[in-house]
């Protein structure tokens, strides 16, 4: 297993690049196998599979969407990204982290499974650079390509997490007859670290199929 920091993040602190860059990047650095990606990770892995599907012989996604549709909705995203970068740069990353780690989004997780002191790896300027440039309000919608997946692909989503049970479905009727949707009983966006031995279980149950 092979665990990636994309740009901004941790070791790769002072890359940057925005998603389809990052799919780039990645194709260049791993050898093909199966690409999981939670949030903002799934969005890149699905710009890789996409870019670059050689790479990918299949695909994980959690809590994860294809892209906002409407540019009006794209536009104040952009806008939400812009001000919380301005507001990491001025406050600094432990001063973020307390208000981002007190927000319902982490609601249940000890300070074990929020893993603070790895966040703190993360500088205040990678973190905004990542909000600007990868942000969810910058992203073109993928909704169209989706049907050209050509992996298996497993949906993942928390059941107390509507907004992406939601956003999950759609991914697995767009993508078609190869995506699969599992739900993680107990959880909400963040699975993996709530419910991380069912996550784990859910996905090597359907993965070691592949």
């Amino acid at each position: 297993m092979l665990g990636v920091d994309l740009p901004g993040h941790g070791g790769s602190d002072e890359v940057r690049a925005d998603l389809p860059g990052t799919a780039d990047l990645l194709a260049a650095s791993i050898p093909p196998g199966i690409v999981v990606g939670y949030s903002m990770g799934g969005r890149v892995a699905l710009h890789l599979a996409l870019r670059h599907p050689q790479v990918v012989t299949g695909l994980v996604l959690i809590s994860t969407t294809a892209g906002i549709d409407d540019a009006d909705e794209r536009a104040a995203r952009r806008v939400d990204d812009e001000r919380l970068a301005d507001r990491i740069e001025s406050i600094g990353v432990d001063e973020f982290l307390t208000e981002w780690l007190s927000k319902p989004l982490f609601a249940g997780l000890g300070p074990e499974r929020s893993h603070r002191d790895a966040r703190r790896r993360n500088s205040a300027a990678g973190l905004a650079s990542s909000l600007r440039m990868c942000g969810t309000g910058t992203q073109r919608p993928l909704w169209d390509e989706l049907p050209l997946l050509a992996c298996p692909t497993l949906v993942v989503v928390g059941a107390e997490d509507p907004k992406f049970r939601s956003l999950g479905e759609r991914l697995r009727v767009a993508i078609g007859p190869t995506a699969e949707l599992v739900t993680i009983a107990d959880a909400g966006h963040n699975a993996p670290l709530q419910r991380p031995e069912e996550t784990a279980a859910a996905i090597g149950a359907r993965t070691d199929r592949w």
